[in-house]
């Protein structure tokens, strides 16, 4: 039985979202919701970290309504945050092409796209916002992609039958960071935004059961530093390097997120990660991460294999009758811009067969031959040049030439801390946005849609739910010193504690490990005696970290092995509630393929009976066991049904 791992607590509930049609909820919310007059926001300090897409936009819309905002990042700049490595581009439903495109079309989307497991409320307030974003960066002065006639130009992803991807050739995160980044920092200059570079957050500072500020490591000198505010915003993306190897920065990790969960901040989904179909396939153990292609190269690419198993000719040597367009053949409406989700699996699946190519099979040809005899060779390096350049510099083959070669990577992840309708978590001031929290992408998030979550979180939605928060709360106080220094001295102990152990592995050697059971029984198939197994290794592993790691040099100085320490530390507690969230959800749901949950055809088969809910873990504390917390899933607009992108 899977309930021998956790125990079962009372339900969550949000309650913040509005009730009554769906398209007038966040009109509704924002109306009820209290505000803060502009001479008392000079007096309310809130505390960010993260300095993405998400973090970036909001310190900078925050600074700009006046509040004193005190904002980290463990980079040396903020332009240096992971969103700067999106490149596909960004959702809106602006409907320029008039092709069919509506706010509704890309609710729907989204809600289907997600497998039926995210709020519907959420959601639509997402598609809402998506038109005033676009306007907002073109205000920035992003330089997306323009038509010849100067109108902004759109193209395709995958989960639509509509383009509605707004772009910058193949660097749109980094033109849309760059445009947060210069808001945010002419907030710094105007004195409302307090930045704090090569800072990084270890633990929160919790009085009366409120967020109340966080302790921070200098990671230049090692001093431990405490800072408080009345509230305190979490935007510091995904936990996808649980997996060693993934398309996420060297440096992401979970330890914000970590550290306020073992406060009591639920954590939602946490097996729910995304596997992206397009990224370039794993070379050998010298590989310390994976490289993204960007989805939008399914546009014009098209994905096949050779029909027959073992067959090791030169793509350019297999003539077209003998190659097996699969996307294509086996859905035929969406071909190749099917979701991510689908596409992962497919390519699994063929080389599962034998039918993968390049060094050990584990890849598929993403093929630009018939777009260039179409379009003329300088037409698609207009919009992927940049793209095809990165390829080539890191295989030494031109895809002009020859096909690419792809393999499906651990991406995205669509867990996170539980949030309600205002993005604050069930800790009372804490908010929780972007990445880093759950709540609009249900089992499978689709392509383009994790710019557009991160700057509607922190450009339109956080200003409503943190205002009320401020204005409910306006008595709350200085805080204590014992406060302050119980959470300075949980983080000195794990420093000294880390330092003194003087085992004889190294950290990436663990985390490495870690990333090979999280892959190979939490990956992209999952099965019950895997998981199982897989709760097994995790916690030996853990025991011997804490027994035999070797962490060099001292505290107080620059220390990388230390850094990285504490980022494992915390990789090995969460890939144990991943597998026990895995475990307990016996259906296939998104990316998430349960073996034992299959139709006929092989298609991945959900459970909407018992399974239609939000799993929210609890912290157990110690030796004890996680507390799930469902909160259920109501559909009145988007009827749940089996997924179909035949």
């Amino acid at each position: 039985m899977t309930d021998t791992f956790y125990e079962t607590g009372d339900p969550v509930v949000d309650t913040k979202a509005p009730a009554g049609p769906v398209e007038k909820r966040w009109t509704t919310r924002k109306f009820e919701a209290k505000l803060v007059n502009p001479a008392n926001r000079r007096k309310k300090t809130v505390i960010i970290i993260g300095t993405g897409l998400a973090g970036g936009s909001a310190g900078a819309t925050l600074g700009e309504a006046g509040y004193h905002v005190i904002q980290f990042c463990f980079q040396d700049s903020p332009r240096r945050a992971h969103s700067i490595a999106a490149q596909g581009g960004i959702n809106a439903a602006k409907n320029y092409r008039n092709d069919g495109d509506s706010v509704h079309r890309l609710f729907y989307d989204t809600v289907k796209g997600g497998d039926f497991r995210s709020r519907e409320s959420n959601v639509h307030r997402l598609a809402e916002i998506s038109t005033q974003i676009i306007d907002q960066c073109v205000a920035q002065g992003v330089p997306f992609a323009r038509e010849y006639g100067g109108l902004l130009d759109n193209r395709s992803f995958g989960g639509t039958q509509v383009s509605r991807t707004f772009y910058a050739r193949g660097q749109t995160g980094q033109q849309l960071l760059l445009g947060a980044y210069q808001a945010l920092m002419r907030q710094v200059d105007a004195g409302n935004v307090e930045l704090h570079a090569r800072h990084e957050m270890l633990d929160l500072i919790m009085e009366d059961g409120r967020a109340r500020g966080v302790v921070v490591r200098d990671l230049i000198t090692g001093e431990i530093k405490h800072y408080t505010a009345d509230a305190v915003v979490l935007a510091s993306g995904g936990y996808g390097n649980v997996f060693f190897l993934s398309t996420n920065a060297m440096g992401s990790n979970v330890t914000a997120s970590w550290r306020a969960h073992k406060h009591g901040a639920y954590f939602a989904n946490p097996c729910y990660t995304q596997i992206h179909p397009t990224c370039i396939p794993y070379s050998g153990e010298h590989q310390s991460k994976l490289t993204l292609m960007s989805e939008s190269l399914r546009n014009d690419g098209r994905v096949w294999v050779p029909k027959e198993a073992g067959d090791k000719r030169a793509p350019g040597d297999i003539p077209e009758d003998e190659r097996d367009y699969y996307l294509e053949r086996i859905y035929p409406s969406f071909g190749n811009l099917v979701p991510r989700d689908i596409a992962s699996r497919a390519a699994k699946n063929v080389c599962d067969e034998g039918r993968g190519v390049g060094p050990g099979g584990q890849g598929v040809y993403l093929d630009f031959a018939d777009a260039i005899a179409r379009l003329g060779r300088k037409a698609v390096e207009a919009k992927y040049g940049n793209l095809f350049e990165m390829y080539e510099r890191i295989t030494g083959e031109n895809p002009y030439e020859v096909p690419m070669r792809i393999y499906p990577a651990v991406h995205y992840t669509m867990g996170g801390l539980w949030v309600d309708y205002d993005l604050q978590s069930n800790i009372p001031g804490l908010f929780v946005i972007g990445e880093a929290n759950f709540s609009d992408h249900g089992a499978n998030r689709l392509g383009a849609s994790a710019l557009m979550q991160g700057l509607a979180d922190g450009y339109f939605v956080l200003p409503t739910g943190l205002g009320d928060y401020l204005a409910r709360n306006t008595g709350l106080g200085e805080v204590s010193e014992t406060a302050i220094s119980e959470a300075e001295e949980r983080v000195s102990s794990q420093v000294e504690k880390l330092l003194s152990i003087n085992g004889t592995r190294t950290v990436d050697s663990f985390h490495r490990e870690l990333g090979h059971i999280m892959w190979e029984y939490c990956g992209m198939e999952r099965t019950e005696e895997g998981l199982r197994k897989a709760l097994e290794l995790i916690p030996a592993l853990r025991k011997e970290f804490w027994e035999n790691v070797k962490v060099t040099g001292k505290g107080e100085e620059l220390n990388k092995e230390l850094e990285k320490a504490g980022r494992v530390a915390d990789f090995l507690e969460l890939g144990e509630l991943m597998v026990i969230d895995a475990l307990h959800r016996t259906e296939s749901c998104g990316g998430h393929f349960r073996a034992e949950s299959q139709d006929e055809d092989g298609e991945a088969k959900r459970d909407d009976e018992h399974f239609s809910y939000v799993a929210a873990w609890e912290w157990g504390g110690g030796e004890s066991k996680p507390v799930l917390h469902k909160e259920a899933l109501e559909f009145e607009y988007v009827h749940p049904t089996q997924r179909s992108y035949k």
